[in-house]
């Protein structure tokens, strides 16, 4: 499954995060509509997708209608697409790359001060769903759900969403996994920025999605940048 395309890989997390949002088997029309793209073009890549053994359909009769002739095809992800997005999480290259990517964030953040972080929460959100790498994915849209909720603080506040800050990462706390549900919260708040929080809430199934898949070893770098990174903005 390495041999898959840019283009079939991005199609790929996509439909992943489509997955995740619609919480079962999706049609591809409906996944079609949702990217923008032709009905014919979805439906050909997820069979080709199927053969990749990446995703797996089935047909489905709605619930209003149980007579014959009406069922529809709908696909959904298989345990090997998971385990290809975990992969993409591991070897020397991303070793490299994550240190290099943890220092840049970093500094950006110490360079910084409260009006700085608007410009380094922009450029996260444009590059976050452009990223391949599952573990700089996860720390792009760590430092963008801390940095959105550190902005909106006094609505965080006012939410109860301030005590999950101070617990970010700490031993037999809250983990990252709770970060993946920020989303929904902010969407529902007053006075936040509604296309940032659309973009988390968006982006938080497939947040949920690699952070299930990527190492223990993975998982502590992220803790522990996590920590480093409110320990910046939280001054």
């Amino acid at each position: 499954m390495k041999d898959l395309t840019r283009r079939q890989q991005e199609f790929l997390s996509q439909f992943l995060d489509f997955y995740q949002r619609m919480d079962g088997p999706v049609h591809y029309v409906a996944l079609a509509e949702h990217l923008g793209i032709g009905k014919v073009t979805a439906y050909e890549m997820l069979r080709l997708l199927e053969e990749r053994g990446l995703v797996v359909s089935e047909y489905r009769l709605p619930d209003e209608d149980r007579g014959p002739g009406r069922s529809s095809v709908h696909f959904r992800p298989t345990a090997a697409a998971l385990r290809f997005f975990n992969d993409l999480a591991g070897g020397a290259a991303e070793d490299e790359d994550w240190e290099v990517v943890k220092a840049r964030i970093l500094n950006q953040l110490r360079a910084g001060d409260a009006a700085g972080y608007e410009d380094l929460l922009a450029n996260l959100l444009t590059r976050i769903p452009e990223q391949k790498s599952a573990l700089i994915y996860l720390a792009e849209m760590t430092t963008a759900i801390l940095l959105s909720l550190q902005e909106w603080r006094d609505s965080v506040e006012a939410s109860g969403l301030g005590r999950l800050l101070q617990r970010i990462g700490l031993p037999g706390e809250i983990g990252l996994s709770a970060l993946a549900g920020v989303g929904i919260t902010l969407a529902a708040m007053e006075r936040v920025n509604r296309s940032v929080a659309s973009f988390l809430l968006v982006q938080s199934g497939k947040y949920q999605t690699l952070l299930a898949q990527v190492s223990e070893e993975n998982r502590r770098r992220l803790s522990d940048f996590a920590r480093e990174v409110m320990k910046i903005i939280q001054g």
